[in-house]
């Protein structure tokens, strides 16, 4: 890596971010094959050692949606409607094909939609069970093996054990390298805001594993070595809640006067704290990472012998955060119409108490953003 790149990796995340996709158009027009993929659950590993660009789809906040309605009800996810809105009006133009994996009956019961309507090359629905007991796993092996030949028969190129191991121990460091610049944000003030965290996450989702990697090796390097921010003494702030992607929304945080330093998002720590651990067979420690490490409110955890042992294994991790990054507030960010986490609204608040909760529905638009500002302030008022 040059030096010229270490000094210069928030200004490419933010061009990544900006231009969401740039990287993988480019990526395509050289020949490689571009394979999108919906949620935390999209087996990145599998996508890599296949040999083609694992590409995370994003919505587009600022955009409203004039197109998906005409094809799911509005009562669907936001999200996923936002970003099926995209894809239909070409935004993502240079995919090869999809991964769409069950997370949710918004993923589940619209992926004929997405499919009947998209006419991709290659397309894929994968059946990620929602347990987590040995059926369960060895399930989500057989899923995978399945997902593994479909991808073989599309890039006519054999996907070995061998080429699997490789992926997972790049994906591996890649999540260590973004944990290491989450731990730039335990100082007070954090040395990196919340705002630039989330378009660096966001542009690493967009990139080939070596390139992600680079970048955040990149901004970690800029951030140590520049000046700390002088403004201190701000309310430092957790946000839980599923893919939030928009930096609009954390600026709107930031701006009512609190640091966020932390995060519990299917964008951000849910999928880098993770790893997964090196088996005999590679697909054995993919489908344990999958179903029992990734914390998503689709998986339903089952352990311990009462109701406070069962919290803990679902939000204990929480906690740690709580105290490792001296949270002093979380905001509970969930879409609307969106079940699975909004039933776990009331468990959560009572398991981080006594960290004051703050619990906001989002529509996936930035046109809401004024009246969740007001409450955001409210909020930081209160708790200061």
């Amino acid at each position: 890596m040059t030096g010229q790149n270490e000094k210069n990796g928030l200004a490419l995340a933010e061009k990544y971010y900006t231009e969401y996709g740039v990287r993988a158009k480019e990526l395509k027009g050289s020949g490689t094959k571009v394979i999108g993929y919906m949620s935390a659950l999209g087996p990145v590993e599998i996508l890599t050692a296949a040999g083609v660009v694992p590409f995370r789809l994003k919505g587009f906040a600022d955009d409203a949606i004039t197109k998906a309605d005409a094809h799911m009800e509005t009562i669907v996810c936001p999200f996923v409607r936002n970003v099926f809105d995209a894809m239909l009006k070409g935004k993502y133009d240079y995919l090869d094909g999809m991964v769409m994996p069950h997370l949710c009956d918004s993923t589940d019961r619209t992926n004929d939609t997405w499919s009947y309507n998209l006419k991709l090359p290659y397309w894929h629905f994968l059946n990620v069970p929602h347990t987590t007991d040995e059926p369960s796993v060895e399930f989500m092996k057989d899923i995978l093996r399945l997902c593994i030949s479909t991808l073989e028969k599309f890039t006519g190129t054999a996907i070995t054990d061998e080429a699997i191991a490789q992926a997972v121990k790049a994906h591996n460091e890649n999540r260590r390298l973004m944990r290491e610049l989450y731990s730039l944000r335990e100082a007070n003030p954090p040395l990196i805001s919340g705002t630039e965290m989330t378009k660096v996450l966001v542009a690493a989702m967009s990139l080939p594993v070596e390139e992600s990697s680079a970048l955040i090796e990149s901004v970690t390097h800029e951030v140590k070595n520049r000046q700390p921010p002088r403004e201190g003494n701000r309310k430092r702030i957790m946000l839980i809640g599923d893919q939030v992607d928009s930096a609009a929304i954390i600026e709107t945080i930031e701006s009512a006067g609190a640091w966020l330093v932390m995060d519990d998002t299917s964008i951000g720590s849910k999928i880098y704290w993770p790893d997964v651990d090196i088996t005999t067979d590679p697909l054995q420690g993919i489908a344990e990472r999958y179903l029992r490490k990734v914390k998503v409110a689709t998986t339903y955890v089952d352990s311990g012998n009462n109701y406070e042992e069962n919290l803990t294994a679902r939000f204990g991790h929480m906690r740690e955060f709580v105290e490792q990054f001296k949270v002093d507030g979380a905001i509970l960010l969930i879409n609307k119409y969106c079940d699975p986490y909004g039933f776990e609204v009331p468990a959560i608040k009572s398991f981080i108490e006594p960290t004051p909760v703050l619990y906001l529905e989002y529509e996936y638009s930035t046109s809401t953003l004024a009246r969740i500002k007001t409450r955001i302030e409210a909020f930081v008022e209160m708790i200061g």
